[in-house]
């Protein structure tokens, strides 16, 4: 009997945190098994602030999952983004020892080495070294270097930074919840697993990732991720705008954001008007939808500024580097009516809204479909990719304790064999890409693990 690859993702955000727990199908489509969300109340602006709170919050969205899933949680590939994360591009080479042997996993891996041992900022720490594109002796343009020959083996890399207390904050919380980290993965990565297809990536195209406390965007073309950037704005700060600009509370701005709000004020009438329920018996409070737009125009506009801005840096306007499929818009603050529209006014590309489901099972629930759980689904993805068995069935959980039943688990374990050799010839075919991203966060995540150990 074949073993269930069950795999959990666990979205951290500014707004909500989401517990996400899945698997894939016969057709390879992602099956969502559960879903917890919860409002999260220890984190700002994608960072945590309040150990105890989060904490709370984790566990409230871990057991919802549980229950709607039947599955016990053991551990979770965790996003991780942040006002404190940025990227950098470097090129770096090793000389081969024998130019004549063919080139393997070990010389890739030590120039990975090499690119760890960058000079960083105090208190900053490399998160993810992502491979670009190879050079072997001056032949550029190279892929996969694995079984070519060369003396001189060069590569550039995107290597993304971040603080390493706020990373070790987020560590904690998962391990004080009650389960462990398996793995992490950049939020914006994440979220263009769940949305992008391989043509866009090659053709060229921006991610935006508009989320409650930051935007962050991913840069792909040729298949590559070119640059990414975390803006410390999102829906957040629009919600806090309409809250000021009409003298309301927050949970009536959050609503009227939601129900009302438009990123194109041209489209409210001037006569179109909301009512307001007064606090503790006051008169209701009227607002004109039109200035309501205009309210929300005007921070929409400046966060777009800030991610073209990004887009430009990265070198949009030069021929070679053009985003052919345009910019892809997904997270929470995609859902804004008419954002579509302003984001193609502002940068003049090509726009879409991105759905996760493309990579979901037909039967799925209509409502994770939504861009809000984006960044859930790629994590739950990346998981799955792994390999791990991130949760177990809470019907088995208890029958393990018994005198009878182990037989049957030694049984199904004799049995396995064909499975693991099939997993092991998947390994072998992994990208060298792939390969170096996840030896990389297996170190990463051990790193982290040992230090929460040291740190008891």
């Amino acid at each position: 009997m074949e073993k269930e690859n069950i795999a959990v993702g666990l979205d951290i955000g500014t707004t909500k945190i989401v517990a996400m727990i899945g698997k894939k199908n016969e057709y390879g489509k992602l099956e969502i098994l559960g879903v917890g969300k919860s409002k999260s109340l220890g984190v700002a602006r994608g960072v945590v602030n309040n150990i105890t709170q989060t904490i709370q919050s984790i566990q409230q969205a871990v057991l919802e999952a549980e229950n709607k899933s039947g599955y016990k949680i053991k551990d979770v590939v965790v996003g991780i983004a942040g006002q404190h994360i940025r990227s950098i591009q470097h090129s770096d080479y090793i000389i081969r020892k024998n130019a004549e042997e063919v080139i393997g996993g070990n010389d890739i891996q030590l120039l990975i080495d090499q690119v760890n041992k960058l000079a960083m900022l105090p208190g900053e720490e490399i998160i993810h070294v992502l491979p670009q594109e190879f050079k072997i002796d001056g032949q550029s343009e190279i892929k996969e270097p694995i079984g070519m020959y060369g003396g001189r083996l060069e590569s550039s890399f995107h290597v993304v930074v971040g603080q390493a207390s706020s990373i070790r904050n987020v560590g904690r919380c998962i391990q004080s919840s009650g389960i462990e980290l398996s793995g992490l993965t950049l939020e914006p990565l994440a979220s263009a697993d769940a949305v992008l297809s391989q043509e866009e990536k090659e053709a060229g195209v921006a991610l935006i990732d508009i989320g409650g406390g930051t935007t962050d965007l991913a840069i792909f073309k040729d298949g590559i991720i070119r640059h990414t950037a975390v803006i410390p704005f999102g829906g957040n700060v629009i919600t806090d705008d309409i809250k000021e600009g009409c003298s309301i509370i927050e949970k009536q701005a959050e609503l009227l954001k939601v129900k009302f709000g438009s990123a194109w004020p041209g489209e409210n009438k001037d006569n179109e008007i909301v009512s307001i329920p007064g606090l503790r018996g006051r008169e209701p409070k009227e607002i004109s939808l039109k200035n309501l737009s205009k309210i929300i125009h005007a921070r929409v506009v400046e966060i777009i500024e800030q991610v073209f801005t990004e887009i430009k840096d990265y070198g949009h306007e030069d021929p070679r580097k053009k985003l052919i499929a345009g910019i892809v818009l997904t997270g929470g603050g995609a859902q804004l009516n008419h954002i579509k529209q302003l984001v193609e006014y502002i940068t003049g590309m090509d726009t879409r809204i991105g759905y996760p489901n493309e990579h979901l099972a037909g039967n799925s629930d209509e409502e994770i479909s939504s861009p809000l759980y984006a960044t859930a689904v790629g994590l739950v993805m990346n998981s799955i990719e792994n390999k791990t068995q991130s949760a177990i069935r809470i019907d088995t959980v208890v029958p393990e304790k018994t005198s009878v039943k182990p037989p049957v688990y030694q049984k199904a374990e004799i049995e396995e064999p064909r499975n693991v050799i099939i997993e092991e010839e998947v390994v072998k075919e992994e990208s060298t890409g792939k390969r170096i991203q996840r030896s990389f966060f297996d170190r990463y995540v051990d790193k982290i693990k040992d230090f929460l150990d040291n740190a008891e």
